[in-house]
């Protein structure tokens, strides 16, 4: 089931690309808002939809759907990417152990004669 949704998602995402691509853009007439002639709406005038335009939201449809259940099929099937708990923190650094006593100097030892 899941194996068969992702087909049918990459089927329907592949044909959105291809679909858009084939139809004409609406802003190709964009020069037309600033001064050209004949037109009323900044990109153009929507006009009766077309084949390409009604299959194109047939898919869009496709393609959200199968979307929606990936995500809540998939959800199931994630794991952590931590698989260890946290160490435990690094004790932190007592007193500085007390430093041994200087030697005492030599006395000065006098000769003996």
């Amino acid at each position: 089931m899941y194996t068969a949704l992702i087909v049918v998602h990459v089927m329907a995402s592949f044909a959105i690309m291809g679909i858009v691509l084939l139809q004409a853009g609406k802003g190709a007439d964009i020069g037309s808002a600033f001064g050209g002639a004949g037109s009323q709406a900044v990109f153009g005038s929507m006009g009766t939809p077309t084949v390409l335009t009604k299959i194109t939201g047939a898919i869009a449809v496709v393609f959200t759907l199968t979307s929606f259940s990936l995500a809540l099929l998939g959800g199931g099937r994630s794991s952590s990417v931590v698989r260890e708990t946290a160490p435990p923190p690094a004790a932190a650094p007592g007193p500085a152990a007390p430093t041994p006593a200087a030697p005492a100097p030599p006395t000065p030892s006098t000769p003996s004669r």
